[in-house]
């Protein structure tokens, strides 16, 4: 059984949703730095700040 083809308005819709171009995976990947870069600093003031130099 072949799939049922798709109707203009079907196209219509996709064609403007692809229009408006990856916006959600960009938020998602900017969140996802956001989150790694606030991870790296709170680990740099709670562990290593507190130790003092090396020496």
């Amino acid at each position: 059984m072949s799939p049922i083809p798709p109707t203009d308005e079907e196209d219509r819709r996709v064609d403007e949703i692809v229009r408006r171009g990856p916006a959600g995976a960009f938020a998602v990947a900017g969140v996802a730095t956001a989150i790694v870069v606030a991870i790296y600093f709170i680990f740099y003031i709670v562990v290593y700040l507190p130790r003092g130099a090396v020496q």
